[in-house]
């Protein structure tokens, strides 16, 4: 009959409960999926790195969405917050300073050139003071400065000693000017391993505390005070 020579034609099949099957249409998906599977279908894909990327900004634009709905005031609380953490790093870089490399051939060793006398860094410090470079002329007279209390004797002579610590030394010999020389050891540190960059009025202190220091007594602690302090 008509009616079941149709049905043999299409042959329809039908899985236990499901839609209808068209058995002619499996070959030629088959054949489109190879077709499709095919290079030059394909040249305009974007590479692997590219794929990573764009799964990488999805997910950061769905962190965002997230913290913005998350946030008081939704979008622009998160930007209200994202303001104050720049803002907060950026003190701290601005009071901390750029993180730089130190050199470990000399460590942080005072005297790095080998050893001059406190005349030698003196018309060093001078000379850079000159001609505008502070950051050299602050290191020079904090130098002086250690070398004339190792030239008194109220120092002694010790390689690789750190401006700390030659502060830390100076102060049990001269207690009144302890404050200063932690003050003049911390520029000196700033300076030259901190990316700190020293300015006329940090010379000029530590040019000021080289001449106090100079014609200072040696006392023991808890003796009268000098005016230097």
């Amino acid at each position: 009959m008509s009616g079941a020579g149709g049905t043999t034609a299409q042959l329809l099949i039908r899985a236990s409960g499901g839609s209808p099957v068209d058995t002619e249409r499996i070959p030629a998906r088959e054949a489109a999926e190879r077709e499709l599977s095919k290079g030059m279908y394909h040249e305009n894909d974007p590479n692997p790195l590219q794929r990573a990327l764009d799964h990488l900004w999805t997910w950061f634009s769905d962190i965002v969405s997230a913290a913005a709905v998350a946030a008081p005031g939704g979008t622009v609380g998160l930007v209200v917050l994202l303001l104050i953490v720049v803002a907060l790093a950026a003190a701290l870089w601005w009071r901390l300073g750029a993180p730089q490399p130190r050199s470990r051939a000399g460590g942080d060793a005072l005297f790095t050139h080998g050893p001059r006398s406190t005349a030698e860094h003196r018309a060093a410090a001078e000379a850079h003071a000159a001609a505008g470079r502070w950051n050299q002329a602050v290191q020079e007279r904090m130098r002086a400065l250690v070398r004339a209390l190792e030239e008194r004797t109220l120092l002694e002579p010790r390689p690789g000693r750190t401006a700390d610590e030659a502060a830390a030394e100076a102060a049990r010999a001269l207690p009144p000017y302890a404050s200063r020389l932690r003050t003049a050891a911390r520029i000196f540190d700033d300076v030259t391993y901190g990316g700190r960059s020293a300015d006329r009025a940090a010379y000029r202190n530590l040019l000021e505390l080289d001449l106090a220091v100079e014609s200072a007594r040696p006392q023991l602690a808890g003796a009268p005070g000098e005016a230097g302090s």
